[in-house]
Order: C-alpha cells, then structure tokens, then sequence
C-alpha cells in the first residue's frame, strides 16, 4: 500500500508541475515534507543537491533518493516510476496532437504563459531554499558570489555545487581542528 502511495504522489507531482526540477521544488517540498513527513526540507535540499551531482534529471534523481529512503529499491523504482509516467503520457498525447496546433496563435500564448508562471515558481523555490540554506553571512556571500558566476560567465551549477562541497569541506575541517 505505501508503495502505491509513493508511485501517485510522485505521478501527482510529474504531472502537475511544469518547467523541470527547481520548479518542481515547491510541490516536492509540499507533498515530501508536509503532507507525507517523508523527509524534512533540509533532508529534500540535500536529495536536490545530490540530483543536480548525478546524471540525470533532478527531479526524478530527487524521486529516487526519497523513494530509496521510504521502501529501499522497490520504493526508489517506484518513485522513479511515478515522476516520469506522467511525463511519457503527456508527450506522447502532445506529439499526436500538436504539430497540427504549433501554429496557432492562442497556443503559442499559453506556452508564454506557461513560460511565466514556471518563472514565478522557480522564484518562489529560490526564496525557500535561501530561507533554508542561508544560515549565516558566509553563506549569504556564497550564495550571492555562486549567483554571479552562473549569471555572468555562464557557468554549470554542477561546478558551483562540487567547488561548494569542497570549501564546506575545508571550512569543516578547519573548525574540527581548532
């Protein structure tokens, strides 16, 4: 039975969440953490910061990590399982349809205002994160100089997040020797 509560949450969350993993991020943090308590927020940011780590997408790296915690393999596949089936079945009703309707005008307006709301919510995932992970001045400077380097030279996240687990790293240490 859990299972199968693990396979619907996570097709909920697939299915109703558009423009890919930061974006689903508020409906992860509202079904994982507060209406199931599968994990806390601060265990779901470390699943999301491992995601962005490993191949793959990060919304279903992050199904995977809390499906693993839950039930161990099956629940992982499962999760896994949830998060894409929406996905498959959208693309598949949207390949056989569109090309006749790409053209159109009104549905070139509702991809805009897709565009603009999946903007909204990555904002608002943004917000909680900071609220979240931004402990201290340190963190606030981390955050900010990370920002500018993506914003400015075009850089991958993969590379801020592993130069951020490092310096944590090394920060860690020093503290552990004093």
């Amino acid at each position: 039975m859990e299972l199968l509560k693990i396979f619907f949450t996570f097709c909920r969350i697939g299915g109703l969440t558009f423009g890919g993993g930061v974006a689903m991020l508020p409906m992860l943090t509202k079904e994982v953490v507060e209406r199931n308590h599968w994990a806390t927020e601060e265990e779901l940011l470390d699943c999301y910061a491992i995601g962005q780590l490993t191949p793959g997408v990060i919304a279903v790296n992050t199904s995977t990590f809390i499906g693993y915690k839950q039930k161990g393999i099956p629940g992982a596949i499962v999760a896994t399982l949830g998060m894409v089936f929406p996905s498959i079945v959208i693309i598949c009703i949207i390949a056989s349809i569109l090309q006749g309707f790409s053209a159109n005008e009104n549905v070139q307006h509702a991809f805009v205002a897709i565009r603009v709301a999946v903007s909204a919510l990555i904002v608002d995932a943004v917000i909680r994160m900071g609220k979240t992970s931004i402990k201290n001045k340190t963190g606030l400077i981390a955050a900010v100089i990370a920002f500018a380097v993506i914003a400015a030279l075009s850089a991958s996240p993969v590379y801020i997040v592993i130069a951020a687990f490092v310096l944590g790293f090394i920060k860690t240490k020093k503290e552990d020797a004093k």
